[in-house]
């Protein structure tokens, strides 16, 4: 029986694929820009021949992952004012195989009972138009939000002068979700905590 690769090692095989494509080490040649071939000629084609060739050899590792089991959950540790949090959530050029959607719906009220624990007395944001804009909202609508999604993930900004955590609500796939593709099928809601008076950076 031949060797499957774990999750560790996928996400390795993509880094080094991913190098080698900007490298320019592969490239899909039949890759055009207009499909018109007098126009194509004055067009460098590189990086979309790049772009293309990684797209699609991230297509294949995912099609290995449903395969052969292969899960796309990687663990994160958070710590925010002293406190920490362990909680999953998929690599962002992994797939979730069925059972990892049950794992991250298993550890949504943990990471929201951390949020908001440590968001207390902050203010509170949800970003919209692709985080370009925010706007303020309380806890009420963030326990709204939360309770129309599946699944929830974190990330902090932080330096000696600025905090902010930003909570994921999200539904359905989550590489569909982070890039927005999938909608109305997968999708997220981001909610920026930030110390009072300050805005969202992320």
């Amino acid at each position: 029986m031949s060797k499957v690769y774990t999750t560790q090692e996928l996400i390795q095989i993509l880094a080094d694929e991913r190098q080698a494509c900007l490298n320019g080490k592969r490239l899909k040649l039949e890759v055009t820009v207009s499909g018109n071939p007098v126009i194509d000629q004055f067009i460098k084609t590189d990086g979309l021949q790049q772009f293309t060739a990684y797209q699609d050899f991230k297509a294949a590792i995912h099609e290995y992952q449903r395969e052969n089991e292969v899960s796309g959950i990687i663990w994160r540790k958070v710590t925010v004012k002293g406190k920490s949090l362990d909680y999953p959530e998929v690599h962002t050029e992994l797939i979730a195989l069925i059972s990892d959607l049950e794992v991250l719906k298993a550890a949504k009220n943990s990471i929201l009972e951390f949020w908001y624990e440590v968001t207390m007395e902050m203010d509170l944001y949800l970003s919209f138009n692709n985080s370009k804009q925010h706007q303020q909202i309380v806890t009420p609508d963030v326990e709204r939000i939360a309770h129309r999604t599946e699944w929830a993930s974190l990330c902090k900004w932080e330096n000696s002068s600025f905090l902010e955590i930003i909570l994921q609500l999200g539904w359905g796939q989550p590489e569909e979700a982070y890039y927005k593709r999938g909608r109305p099928r997968s999708g997220s809601e981001y909610i920026h905590a930030v110390n009072p008076g300050n805005r969202p950076i992320g």
